[in-house]
């Protein structure tokens, strides 16, 4: 009898809980997409899952056996394959137990967005892409600047050369792949962070979240 209750009460939680909703946030490398998410999770009250975080803290946890594999992406410039950047966020919604996410750097190339229909399509509400649009210039003098304190090791020239070049090359069409269904809010990143957030601030305020 108390099984069965169990049983009821579980199917019961499931059937009403909440089905998360994700932001995809994009631009290229240093067009200011930690510093905005930041910000949002401050006022808005959004987690913030930035896929390059989750795959560096996987890479440097002892004994993870996607380590090695994912510094070796991280140091050419590549994308880590979909299957451990899914599983990985994945995880992080469903450990988190809240309902609206920032998902910083994701996805960056068809496989990444073929990866996630495939997974996590079915399982959250997407209600927009926020593009932070920005060109190389104003990029690579940011990216250079925080690399003389960020330890990151893709924060030198040689791994931002290779890095613009994926996303211009991969990630722009994903971009595109969205605008085209009406999801991409499009934000001018070249100005200082307090003027780009005002933006966004007004963005969030009108409702663009709730969708």
């Amino acid at each position: 009898m108390f099984t069965g209750i169990s049983m009821f009460t579980t199917a019961v939680r499931q059937a009403f809980k909440m089905t998360p909703n994700v932001v995809f946030v994009l631009g290229g490398p240093g067009a200011g997409k930690g510093t905005q998410c930041q910000k949002i999770v401050e006022h808005f009250g959004y987690v913030h899952l930035s896929a390059g975080d989750l795959l560096r803290e996987e890479r440097n946890k002892p004994g993870s056996q996607y380590g090695e594999l994912i510094e070796t992406y991280i140091k050419e410039g590549k994308i880590v394959p979909v299957e451990i950047t899914c599983s990985l966020l994945e995880r992080a919604i469903e450990e988190s137990g809240k309902k609206n996410f920032l998902v910083d750097g994701f996805p960056r190339n068809q496989n990444n967005l073929d990866g996630w229909n495939k997974v996590m399509a079915d399982k959250v509400n997407l209600q927009f892409v926020l593009f932070f649009d920005c060109p190389l210039e104003i990029c690579t003098a940011r990216i250079l600047k925080r690399g003389a304190t960020s330890g990151r090791v893709d924060d030198n020239i040689e791994s931002l050369k290779k890095r613009f070049n994926t996303y211009s090359t991969e990630t722009k069409p994903i971009i595109e792949h969205y605008a085209k269904q009406n999801l991409v809010k499009t934000i001018d990143a070249t100005r200082p962070a307090e003027e780009v957030y005002k933006e966004v601030e007004s963005l969030f305020r009108k409702g663009a979240g709730d969708k």
